[in-house]
């Protein structure tokens, strides 16, 4: 697991209250809502400067924090901006 992706699992166990895995759908689960969306979407943003636009409002990118760390990834277009953050 690299850094990225253990600061985001961090991230959604506090805040789902829940011990989460790198590969856990915490939709699917029943611990996320559409509320929690909108939380994740700012922490993505505010954590990694980026800006979430519209089109990026995909659920699938954001089921899990191995699919978000690749979503980071190809938004700052490289794996070792994440590494090296």
């Amino acid at each position: 697991m690299n850094d990225i992706t253990r600061e985001i699992t961090e991230f959604l166990s506090a805040a789902l209250r829940s011990e989460v895995g790198p590969d856990d759908d915490y939709f699917e689960l029943g611990l996320a809502d559409s509320l929690f969306a909108l939380e994740l979407v700012t922490f993505v943003e505010g954590r990694f400067s980026l800006i979430v636009e519209v089109e990026d409002l995909d659920l699938e990118s954001f089921r899990t924090a191995n699919r978000i760390t690749r979503f980071v990834q190809r938004k700052t277009g490289s794996p070792e901006y994440i590494e090296n953050r």
